[in-house]
């Protein structure tokens, strides 16, 4: 599945885009995995989930922090 980022539809570009950007919290990842999201995902759609997602992660935070004390 060797699909250029202009071949893949926006919707499954994005979704991996955020497997991705999931995946690298975490800090596991495949390098042939890399090397292949690397090829697909265009880099604005990876700032921007990268930034959503970190946005959710920290409110995630703030609200489990609050639910505890």
């Amino acid at each position: 599945m060797s699909e250029s980022p202009a071949d893949l539809p926006f919707w499954r570009s994005t979704l991996r885009t955020f497997k991705m950007v999931a995946w690298s919290f975490f800090g596991i990842r495949k390098r042939s995995e890399f090397h292949q999201d690397a090829m697909q995902v265009k880099p604005v759609q990876l700032v921007l989930v990268g930034v959503v997602s970190g946005i959710c992660f920290v409110i995630g935070l703030v609200v489990v922090v609050n639910l505890i004390v």
